[in-house]
């Protein structure tokens, strides 16, 4: 492809103003990018939590000349979607199950199990377990088609996460392990596909491209981080009196309404994402094989010591058999 694939860093006032560059343009997240701040250099890596405190500081500095941060847009609502949580003697009744799993969960479309005769997939990981995945493909045919397609002629088989990174996401479908390589089955990118209905929270199936609009091939990613990621983020960002909707928003163009900022305080994601890379699926069992990968060794660009490999895709119809 010439360009290496990712989960790209979207556009805002750190990159605008020079200060944030993407390495041999490789799209990486705002914890993995290098920062340059009044001569002093800063190389921001591997952990999300452990490392955001720093970079806080200099987000805070480019705050300062990018208007009154108390100036907020009005946003609309979440089509058909209600505000997340439950009470709290279900929360106690079901304290130790992933959120997305929990009966409150499954009455929202991302998290709802699939109608009978609707697909879904098996993503078999050598050494480490099975990821069952459902799809959209309403709301993203063509991420869904392409996938699925590609599972099917057994293009996935053999092929590695070629990138992880604990506390935010695990990468692969690139046949080539380089991050540079893998098509669609129509040979070139195809464009994105978006839905308010969607959100790269934890368990998100979503589309890598290389930090472009519609720039979609093969490569994908799941979304890791999970609650206690966002509720970090936001106790770290209280220290500078900078909210979370303000950080989504001034540090990398992500504009989010409250009640989509209560999603990700519930479920865990990555919100700086939304509406940046296609949503087309979700995790539906085996979260726990999720976190096991997410957390082996890698080096300081997320490149696994050892080789995680996807040994097939199995794709069927629900109800799993």
């Amino acid at each position: 492809m010439g360009f290496r694939t990712g989960v790209r860093l979207p556009s805002g006032p750190l990159s605008e103003r020079g200060s944030c560059y993407k390495l041999n343009f490789v799209a990486v997240p705002p914890f993995c990018c290098l920062i340059r701040n009044y001569g002093k250099e800063y190389v921001m890596f591997k952990k999300y939590l452990g490392i955001l405190a720093a970079g806080i500081v200099m987000v805070g500095l480019v705050f300062t000349g990018c208007g009154d941060p108390s100036e907020k847009e009005d946003n609309a609502d979440i089509s058909g979607s209600d505000v997340p949580g439950s009470t709290e003697d279900e929360n106690n009744d079901q304290e130790g199950i992933e959120p997305a799993l929990r009966d409150e969960a499954k009455k929202k479309k991302q998290f709802a199990n699939p109608e009978e005769g609707e697909l879904y997939a098996k993503i078999k990981i050598k050494d480490y377990g099975t990821i069952t995945v459902k799809f959209f493909p309403q709301e993203a045919p063509l991420a869904v088609e392409n996938f699925v397609t590609h599972a099917k002629n057994r293009y996935y088989d053999g092929v590695i996460f070629h990138r992880i990174i604990d506390d935010f996401m695990i990468q692969g479908g690139d046949p080539d392990g380089t991050g540079m390589g893998g098509e669609s089955i129509w040979g070139k990118a195809f464009e994105d596909e978006f839905s308010e209905e969607l959100h790269p929270v934890r368990g998100a199936l979503c589309m890598a491209n290389i930090g472009a609009a519609d720039t979609n091939g093969s490569q994908f990613f799941i979304v890791q981080a999970d609650a206690g990621t966002i509720e970090e983020m936001e106790r770290l960002l209280s220290e500078y009196d900078v909210s979370f909707l303000e950080y989504a928003e001034k540090a990398y163009g992500t504009k989010l309404t409250q009640e989509q900022a209560e999603l990700y305080k519930v479920y865990g994601g990555t919100p700086w994402l939304y509406r940046h890379h296609t949503v087309f699926g979700q995790v539906l069992d085996g979260y726990e094989v999720l976190d096991a990968v997410a957390g082996v060794k890698t080096d300081s660009e997320g490149v696994p010591a050892e080789p995680v490999i996807i040994e097939s895709i199995e794709v069927g119809e629900w109800p799993v058999k």
